[in-house]
């Protein structure tokens, strides 16, 4: 079982962005100091919901921060960039650090970032798949041309290659994982054999269904056994490691249900569509029922029960959500003390 953190740099009422991102890395570093696997990191634009704007620029400070934990992002959002600018830097960052970076993509959503970015909606609803095989040649291929719809230019050299020797003497690029929140995205992540970063608001068994999918996809891809079999699915969840029955929900149905209402509704759709809004309390107490909420064994309990229903060994789990530092380093802690040793 591989456990991570995931981080949003979430900015509670009250607080500004610097205590957020203070947070946001001061949780890494105790992650690592736990014995946790990983830390993923998440985007966001112009919305406190999270006050990170570049996932690979605050990858890069916490891999020069740490020794071992592998950092990834969740997600590097493709419309808002170039790919092969983003593949750059997710070379630079995976040599770099010895192997020890991940390249989480995703859609993200129909915000007012594609006008600011300049993507534009035809990015968001129908450039993805174009962005990410552009994204993959530039990974994996000694020479590259544009020859899509959005992005045409003539071949050029790749450098500096992905797949360049690490010190360990082995030549594989970063590992590139992929959001999916749709049954097409989930399509498109198995043809090219990409594992699957799923969101935390899905429960075990509609993850379930959604690796059979994929699965199911990449066989009629032509994905080798040993990839369909081996796909390292990520699944996103809550973490609250509290002693006492309800204590762990009680502090997050007090502290997120703000921060979700005002970092949810300054999103701004960038073609004024109707969007609705989920409730914040229900939402609350629906991740606190479906996540590692609770005391030690509650916790390692659910996280099993998830493993055993989906297939997914590898979780990133949100530890902000009381939005305190201390609390936040404290869940970290013993998510690494005396939750991981109950699924070893």
């Amino acid at each position: 079982m591989r456990i991570g953190t995931f981080v949003l740099a979430a900015q509670f009422p009250g607080q500004g962005p610097g205590e957020a991102l203070h947070r946001a890395v001061r949780s890494a570093e105790a992650a690592e100091e736990s014995g946790l696997d990983s830390v993923w990191l998440a985007e966001h634009h112009f919305v406190p919901y999270g006050v990170c704007p570049s996932a690979t620029t605050l990858a890069a400070l916490l891999l020069g921060r740490t020794r071992r934990i592998r950092v990834g992002t969740a997600v590097s959002v493709l419309p808002n960039h170039h790919p092969v600018a983003l593949a750059e830097q997710a070379a630079l960052l995976h040599l770099t650090s010895g192997g020890r970076f991940s390249l989480g993509v995703g859609r993200g959503g129909p915000w007012v970032d594609l006008e600011v970015f300049g993507g534009g909606l035809d990015a968001y609803e129908n450039g993805f798949p174009e962005s990410l095989g552009l994204l993959l040649d530039w990974l994996r291929e000694p020479r590259v041309a544009g020859r899509g719809e959005r992005f045409g230019f003539r071949e050029v050299a790749v450098v500096l290659r992905a797949d360049e020797l690490l010190a360990d003497g082995s030549a594989q690029g970063p590992e590139v994982i992929v959001a999916c929140t749709s049954p097409k995205t989930v399509r498109l992540a198995a043809g090219r054999g990409l594992p699957m970063l799923l969101g935390m608001h899905c429960g075990d068994e509609e993850k379930a269904e959604m690796v059979a999918l994929w699965r199911t996809a990449a066989r009629e891809a032509g994905q080798p056994p040993e990839v369909v079999e081996g796909a390292a699915h990520v699944s996103a969840g809550v973490a609250q490691i509290e002693d006492g029955p309800g204590a762990a929900t009680e502090t997050l149905v007090k502290t997120m249900p703000g921060w979700l209402r005002q970092g949810l509704d300054a999103h701004v759709t960038v073609d004024g569509r109707h969007r609705v809004m989920r409730d914040p309390v229900a939402y609350t107490e629906l991740l606190c029922g479906l996540h590692p909420v609770g005391p030690p064994r509650l916790a390692a309990d659910r996280l099993a029960a998830t493993a055993e229903r989906t297939g997914i060994t590898r979780f990133a789990l949100l530890v902000e959500g009381s939005g305190d530092l201390a609390a936040t380093e404290e869940t970290v802690r013993r998510l690494g003390a005396e939750v991981l040793p109950l699924l070893t």
